[in-house]
């Protein structure tokens, strides 16, 4: 998959295509309806089908002190767009320069010039330029083509990332796969720990969290999947700061059932099934061991349904 950059002019292939137009981090349900808008429209006059994001998100640009909130990387991202049938990827790297521009500039110099588009999808609640001065009534008014896709509504509310991103800070992972369609998945390249899991019998894959969400602390089954060689496992995950050891180091911890090879340095992408406990801190090293025993069972189990 092509992945075009808002700084550059489009390759002559990829110009005159139809453009998803938001930011599309969760690519949940209702980012799925206006993809599918793009695509299908995209197809019915033989052009090239175009979905965007920004990177980093815009919130991440101006209030760079919030917590963590993302729920997928540009690659997660990539491969998701690909799934669903599009063409390209085509990223918005915010920075000042992009701040900066009004919404106008954003249409006719980014939109039209430079990356040749013929139309674009979005929602009515779509904002951008400086200050989130444009929207679908400016796109309008352009040479572009515009049609907009009403939110998807679920339980008398519309689904949108921060209701994802309650339902995963509230350890129900599987309200967030529901709205997602797919589990929420956090991917990195296992490092080096101190071992304490080899210790008690359960040796874990640790995965730094970095900028993705952080949903509620505790214990999970999980599935997991070695991106080099697309091998499934299953298992159970501890993520949090593992109050049973010092210093406390937030971390993600799956422990993978009959897996015995070597993961360090190798990208692996965990997804989040079932919450089963918080995390908790046990009067001995025994006794969470034993806990962890009774964690496996269950994680098994509940995979297995």
């Amino acid at each position: 998959m092509r992945r075009l950059d808002h700084r550059e002019r489009a390759p002559e292939p990829l110009r005159g295509g139809i453009v998803a137009l938001g930011n599309f981090d969760g690519f949940h349900t209702g980012h799925q309806a206006v993809a599918r808008e793009a695509i299908e429209w995209a197809r019915a006059e033989g052009r090239p089908s175009i979905i965007a994001t920004f990177d980093p998100h815009p919130v991440r640009f101006f209030k760079p002190e919030v917590p963590p909130f993302r729920l997928t990387t540009l690659e997660q991202r990539q491969e998701l767009y690909l799934s669903a049938g599009a063409t390209a990827m085509l990223v918005f790297h915010f920075d000042a320069t992009l701040a900066g521009t009004s919404a106008d500039q954003f249409v006719e110099r980014i939109l039209i010039e430079r990356l040749g588009v013929h139309g674009v999808v979005t929602g009515e609640d779509f904002r951008f330029g400086k200050g989130a001065s444009g929207g679908v009534n400016l796109l309008r008014e352009s040479s572009l083509a515009v049609r907009t896709v009403d939110p998807v509504i679920d339980s008398g509310e519309p689904v949108s990332s921060s209701r994802v991103r309650e339902a995963l800070r509230q350890g129900d992972p599987q309200e967030a796969a529901r709205l997602l369609t797919r589990p929420f998945a956090i991917r990195g390249v296992v490092e080096h720990g101190d071992k304490r899991g080899r210790e008690i019998g359960y040796p874990t894959a640790n995965l730094a969290i970095e900028n993705y969400l952080r949903p509620r602390y505790g214990i999970y089954a999980v599935t997991g999947r070695i991106l080099a060689t697309g091998q499934e496992l299953t298992g159970a995950a501890n993520i949090g700061v593992r109050p049973q050891f010092e210093p406390p180091k937030e971390l993600l911890e799956p422990y993978f059932f009959d897996f015995s090879g070597d993961l360090y340095g190798q990208e692996i992408e965990v997804a989040f099934h079932h919450f089963l406990r918080g995390e908790a801190k046990f009067d001995s090293l025994e006794e969470l061991s034993a806990q962890m025993e009774r964690d496996c069972e269950q994680a098994r189990r509940l995979l297995a349904e």
